[in-house]
């Protein structure tokens, strides 16, 4: 069974961040995620963390052909 949701943990080995960087990007929204049980953990969709790695690869992509790789 393929799991549909991650933890923050798995989130920051996936994209190879830090923990408070995962954080930060689901607490500013740009990483979509619920928080879910009594204490309110987070869970990413699977689904939401590859709309998001596309997203940062079209930024990027644009960044590129604009040479604007420092902003």
């Amino acid at each position: 069974m393929t799991r549909r949701f991650l933890t923050l943990t798995d989130v920051t080995e996936e994209l190879n961040i830090s923990p408070s960087a995962a954080y930060h990007l689901v607490r500013s929204g740009e990483l979509p995620a619920i928080q879910v049980g009594g204490r309110g953990q987070w869970r990413i969709e699977v689904s939401e963390l590859e709309s998001y790695i596309q997203e940062l690869y079209h930024r990027t992509r644009s960044k590129i052909a604009t040479g604007d790789l420092d902003g």
